[in-house]
């Protein structure tokens, strides 16, 4: 990958500097996209359902873990009931069977908590991955839309990374850059309740 990766920029890199009419013909522009993703307010709404539902679920699971421990704690009592030696075996047997059903409940409830988890993991994920893949689509219909109005034949993510965590562009003129611009453009239907600082948890990664 990192392999490929070096191979593919060096390419880029010979194609640009091929000839100085090529050259003079390609229009860049740059853009921090991740700064675009997390300050559009629509990902900070995004983000607030995330966690509004994300409590939701936690609030489910935490009454179905009180209906485990009030049926584990019954299920205690009926097993040391059903081991009273004072009372006739017939008793016994019929307190055992008691305790036996309990425990199926118990079992049951173990089931039910394990696909709940994963149900809403899956829910959780899919409604991010939702949210993210809408929201990087106005954001590059944007970028494309602007691009075209200015003839600009290429607009490059000064946020990208290689693979191994650092910058892919190490320098870059902030004359030529679009994020402030696209910013204000995608911020300006903004209700007033979105002008809040940013939260640490986000939709998800931009890429």
């Amino acid at each position: 990958m990192k392999t490929f990766l070096s191979q593919s920029l060096l390419v880029v890199g010979c194609l640009l500097l091929s000839s100085t009419a090529s050259l003079a013909q390609v229009k860049l522009a740059t853009i921090d996209l991740k700064k675009v993703f997390d300050s559009y307010y629509k990902t900070r709404q995004a983000d607030a359902t995330l966690k509004e539902r994300a409590s939701e679920f936690d609030k489910t699971r935490k009454n179905m873990l009180d209906d485990y421990q009030t049926l584990n704690e019954r299920y205690k009592k009926e097993l040391d009931s059903a081991n009273d030696q004072a009372v006739s075996s017939e008793e016994r047997e019929k307190r055992k069977r008691l305790a036996e059903s309990t425990l199926l409940e118990i079992k049951k409830v173990e089931a039910d908590v394990t696909a709940f988890d994963r149900s809403s993991r899956s829910t959780l994920g899919e409604t991010q991955r939702k949210f993210r893949d809408n929201i990087l689509r106005e954001i590059r219909e944007l970028i494309s839309a602007r691009a075209k109005a200015a003839s600009i034949t290429m607009v490059v993510d000064t946020a990208a990374e290689t693979p191994n965590q650092t910058p892919v562009f190490l320098y870059a003129s902030a004359e030529y850059d679009l994020t402030e611009d696209v910013l204000k453009q995608l911020n300006a239907g903004a209700p007033a309740e979105s002008a809040k600082p940013e939260t640490k948890e986000k939709t998800g990664d931009r890429k």
